[in-house]
């Protein structure tokens, strides 16, 4: 694995050079971070170079670094974070790329690369509003389209805003604020001698 790691190191290196702000090697596994612009080059010279090959993108996902691990975070806030594979050279990678303005969260879609990168940039979007620039089909996928805010933001209400509900007068859905009434919830507690068949 030591071998394969340091192969990759150097190719990563001799490839990327100084468009590698951070580089960590941790749990034989290697982590990269770009800048926002140059986050699209790399990741083409990833997919591209012959001597990387990252044809698969396997997943990519928002991160919020709002209070990261209950502290507080010195940073731009929103990451979007790539997890590529190299099938024909059997090796993995981690990319994470920072958006640099946290009022608009802006980086590269790298749906044209890698087209799996589709639905995971929609779900990022609507999850985190981090704004994938050059996808041609950026809407929202879990949420509802008249839905207000990005819920995995860590300072996104946890009651949320509005509720959907179903008006059987006017027959049809309608949204309204949310009517759930915060409580404290306590549990049963129960004390019969018979309970559940024991004596």
């Amino acid at each position: 694995m030591t071998k394969k790691l340091n192969s990759l190191q150097a190719a990563l290196e001799t490839v990327l050079g100084e468009r590698i702000r951070h580089f960590k090697r941790d749990r034989g596994e290697i982590t990269i971070t770009v800048s926002a612009a140059d986050y699209f080059d790399v990741a083409k010279a990833l997919h591209d170079d012959p001597s990387l090959k990252f044809e698969q993108l396997v997943d990519l996902c928002g991160m919020d670094m709002f209070t990261y691990k209950d502290q507080p975070w010195d940073g731009p806030r929103f990451v979007t974070v790539l997890h590529l594979l190299s099938v024909s050279l059997n090796w993995r990678l981690r990319v994470k790329v920072f958006a640099p303005d946290d009022d608009l969260p802006v980086v590269a879609s790298v749906n044209p690369i890698w087209n799996s990168a589709n639905w995971y940039e929609r779900e990022s979007f609507d999850m985190y509003g981090i704004i994938y620039e050059g996808h041609e089909d950026l809407r929202r996928i879990l949420t509802d389209y008249g839905f207000i805010g990005h819920p995995m933001r860590k300072d996104f209400p946890v009651s949320g805003h509005v509720e959907m509900r179903y008006d059987a007068e006017t027959r049809r859905v309608v949204y309204q604020p949310v009517t759930i009434e915060p409580r404290e919830i306590t549990p049963r507690v129960i004390r019969e001698d018979k309970y559940g068949g024991l004596h």
